[in-house]
């Protein structure tokens, strides 16, 4: 066989096994909200369903609209408390970092998330799981909380927001349950207004809120909320995604926080 022969065979070689491996590996993201490919509309994206938390009859609205060269979704909450979801299956062992970008225009005025009088958010992006070790008091929490009006609580949640006063990456239990830890990834008035880029690694925020590891995902939701504060808050989500794990010696992305 001749040099060039040889060459030709190890570099096919080497592309099959490439394209092989890239195959076992799955695809390199899952979107999760592809915003940017609907049109603007006041029904919910492709793949989400409204939600409603509270007893409050007032809603927030929802509608895709082109804002800065791209559709996003616009929230837009007047004492409102609801949201979107969708529910995708994720294995964060596969797919452990979530990117998305938002904009908050407004914060509620007066809200504190650690109190359950005062616990809106301007931007809410919560990821649920499938956990079925819930043990009796908290069953009973969670019972009590989908007979009150969070019918859509779930049995754990990780959810980070951009809170009105709080400290940054701190992680919180929600004054409502301990199953669900907040993680204020923006806080105050800073870049209000701006778009704003955000990386987590999901898998380790929940080890570090939980202390194991995760059972899978099993949704997604987004909440803009002034239902217990009274006031108005408008926000602005891009696209969402979660990323494959990086690959050994890869070079690691620019990370506006909590990155694998």
């Amino acid at each position: 066989m001749t040099a060039r022969r040889l060459g030709s065979l190890l570099i096919g070689t080497l592309l099959v096994g490439g394209l092989v491996g890239a195959a076992l590996l799955g695809p390199p993201l899952l979107r999760v909200g592809h915003f940017s490919a609907e049109a603007p509309s006041p029904t919910p994206p492709e793949g989400w369903e409204r939600i409603r938390f509270g007893e409050n009859d007032a809603s927030t609205q929802y509608d895709l609209v082109r804002a800065d060269s791209a559709v996003v979704l616009l929230a837009e909450s007047d004492n409102g408390a609801s949201g979107l979801i969708s529910r995708p299956t994720v294995d964060l062992e596969e797919y452990p970092v979530l990117e998305w970008r938002w904009k908050v225009e407004a914060l509620p005025a007066n809200a504190d998330i650690t109190e359950k009088t005062a616990d809106d958010a301007a931007a809410r992006l919560y990821v649920t799981f499938d956990y079925d070790g819930l043990g009796l008091i908290d069953r009973l929490k969670l019972m009590l909380l989908r007979r009150v009006g969070y019918a859509e609580a779930p049995s754990r949640a990780l959810n980070y927001l951009w809170a009105s006063h709080h400290e940054r990456g701190a992680v919180q239990a929600s004054p409502y349950t301990d199953q669900i830890m907040m993680i204020p990834v923006r806080s105050g008035s800073t870049r209000v207004g701006q778009w704003v880029h955000e990386r987590r690694n999901v898998l380790r925020d929940y080890r570090r809120a939980f202390g194991e590891d995760p059972p899978p995902v099993n949704g997604v939701a987004l909440m803009t909320d002034t239902d217990n504060t009274g006031g108005r808050a408008t926000a602005l989500y891009g696209d969402i995604v979660f990323r494959a794990r990086r690959p050994e010696g890869a070079v690691r992305p620019a990370s506006t926080g909590g990155g694998d």
